[in-house]
Parts: C-alpha cells; structure tokens; sequence
C-alpha cells in the first residue's frame, strides 16, 4: 500500500474505525499512520482526552451513534457523517479531569479481578487437564506395577494395559463428503463441529436436510449408534461428543467423523475422556495441517497412539473423571460468570460518570487531601 493512501494520526487523536461502530473509537498515544478505512478527529478545544476515550466507550454514545444509522445491520461501513450527527458534551476541563481520573483508577481496579479470575480459569483449566491425562495414562492406583510403554515421551503404564494405534481399539470413518441440502421445517439434523463441544451430541441448533440426503449420507455403516464418538477433525480438532441412547436419529455433517467401538470392552466415556487428555492433544497438534483453519487427516487419527485399560478399570477411570471434571467446569463457569458480572460493572460506571448520574467529586477531593 503506498504512502499517498494512508492517513497520519499525532498523538492525542482519536482515530475511529468505519467497519466498527462499537469500541471503534480509540485514543491514540502515538504518532503514525492509518489507512483510508479509518478517520482521524483532532481535538479543538475543551477536550481532556481521556475523559473522551471514556465517552466514546460508554453505553450512551454506542446508542446514540446506532441510532443515525441502520446500515450496521447491512454490514456496510459507517460513515463520519454519522458521527457528526452525534451532540457532545461540553464539561468543564476540571471536571472532565477529575471523571478521567476516577475512571482511570476505578476500572483499572475492576480490570485487575478481571485478569484475576480469566487466570484463575487458566490454572483450574490447566489442573484439570493434568488430572484427565494422569488418570487415563498411569491409573488411579499408585501402587499398581507398572511397565515400559514403548513409547518414550507416554513412559510407563499401569501391567495389564495395552498400548497401541487408536484403530485397534475403534474405527474412524469419515463423514461423506457430500454437500447437503438444506431444509428450514422438518427434516433430519446433521451433526457438524458445532454440535460436538460438549460431552454429548447436541441437535437441538443443528442444520436439517431431506430424507433423500439422509440415506445418502448414512451409506458405508456411518449411521450413528448409541455409544458412538463424533470427532471433529478440521477448525475445532479434537472435540468429541458422544452418542447418548435418546439422541434422535441424525447423519454426519461436514469435517466430523465416526468412532466406533470395535469390540464391547471399551468404554465411551474412557476413551472421550483420553482423547481430550495432553497425550493425545499433543500428537494431534504436530499433525495437524492449514494456515487459517486447522484440520487433521482420518489416516492420521487411526494411528494416534492410545492406551486401553481393562473394561473395568476404564468404567471406574471414567467416573472419577466424570465428577472430577464436572467440578472443574463448574468452577469454570463462576469464574466466567465473575468475568461478565465485573465487565457490566465497568461499562455501567463508565456510562455513569460520563453522563453525571454519580457525583465523583469527593473522589477529586479524597486525591487531593491523599
């Protein structure tokens, strides 16, 4: 891109984005250079600029923007006259300060738990990782006799386990590639990635598609049964659900494919567990291929190599790590709900004190007798 088509920003402009009505507004510390999709505002007078880079991220003027226009539904750019549509405040210098620097402290506050709580998610994510990949590698009991897998960076396994290529244990057919056709009412759901992430098969959003279609992409014994794993192998590699006995009827879609048992010692809820276990994510990532979106070949997924307890101690494996990982979901999930809680917290106080519906100026007076 030459020169002649960039824009230069000095620092203390604001620079919005035309493709982003929403957080597209941004305070510029810097001196540089934008390209035509962006516009620059330079300020005149009575602005204290970070109290405007507060404003422009506040409920109140998102708003008020959307409201001069209905071409962000459309997806198409906004323009600066929209922006100009919009009336802003004229405050006093001091006080824009002193809401800036009541803003500045109080998120930067709210901003620390936050950080706090997605490390949290972090560490109870990491802890519950390390809890799958030991039960579903060493056993659950740590006096069992162990024995050398073979494999040097899988160690040793409990006596009594086998170790080998994943096809030894289950098949992997791959869905047909097929491009369905697609019905609103009616019609038979198709499992793709989006319906995998979670311990069970979930249809209830699923695309449908004709009978027609149906038996089509069935064919070659890929009718899921009950007990079945549906893998995803491309964008969201490594997902995998489980085909539980009231699931209705539904085919395969796109970049998923089929696992089944080969023989009946095998226990779905072991093998969903060791597939999401740091073993096994690990071999996948050094197989996996694409630039944008990753995806892994069927060929590949066979050979992953895997470890088979006896039936009974993968039913007793599986249901320690059932309430194992329950629990960790569950912290999870009140740490992402914290995370929500202290970001509606922050847009509602910026929304605030830029619009005057709390007073900060005991703030301005607690800063200075500090």
């Amino acid at each position: 891109m030459g020169a002649h088509t960039l824009r230069r920003v000095k620092a203390n402009d604001f620079v919005i984005s035309l493709r982003s009505f929403q957080g597209g507004i941004e305070w510029s510390g810097i001196e540089g250079a934008i390209t035509f999709h962006y516009v620059v505002l330079t300020p005149i007078k009575h602005v204290y600029e970070p109290f405007f880079a507060h404003l422009f991220k506040s409920i109140a003027y998102i708003q008020a923007l959307r409201s001069t226009t209905n071409l962000i539904r459309d997806g198409q750019d906004l323009r600066f006259s929209h922006f100009v549509q919009v009336d802003l405040p004229i405050i006093p210098l001091p006080e824009q300060r002193t809401i800036a620097s009541f803003l500045d402290t109080e998120t930067s506050k709210i901003d620390a738990l936050v950080s706090e709580q997605r490390r949290l998610i972090e560490l109870l994510k990491e802890k519950r990782q390390a809890v799958i990949s030991h039960a579903v590698t060493k056993g659950l009991d740590p006096d069992v006799p162990m024995k050398d897998s073979g494999i040097e960076w899988l160690g040793e396994v409990p006596e009594g386990w086998e170790v080998g290529p994943l096809k030894r244990f289950w098949s992997v057919t791959d869905c047909k590639h097929v491009t369905a056709e697609f019905v609103d009412e009616g019609g038979i759901p198709l499992a793709s990635i989006r319906e995998v992430q979670s311990k069970w098969v979930e249809l209830s959003e699923a695309k449908r598609t004709t009978q027609e279609f149906y038996d089509l992409l069935i064919g070659g014994g890929r009718q899921p049964q009950v007990g079945d794993l549906i893998f995803s192998r491309n964008a969201t590699v490594g997902e995998v659900a489980q085909v539980k006995i009231d699931t209705p009827q539904f085919a395969m879609g796109q970049d998923v494919c089929l696992m089944r048992r080969i023989h009946r010692d095998s226990s779905p809820d072991y093998w969903q567990h060791l597939i999401k276990s740091t073993e096994v994510v690990e071999q996948m990532s050094v197989l996996m291929v694409g630039a944008t979106f990753k995806r892994i070949n069927v060929d590949e997924i066979r050979n992953l190599s895997v470890v088979s307890p006896p039936l009974d101690e993968q039913t007793v494996i599986a249901e320690f790590l059932d309430i194992k990982v329950e629990r960790f979901d569950s912290l999870i999930a009140q740490a992402e709900r914290a995370i929500e809680l202290l970001q509606e917290r922050r847009t509602a106080l910026i929304s605030a004190a830029v619009t005057g519906k709390i007073d900060v100026r005991q703030f301005a007076t607690e800063e200075t007798v500090a």
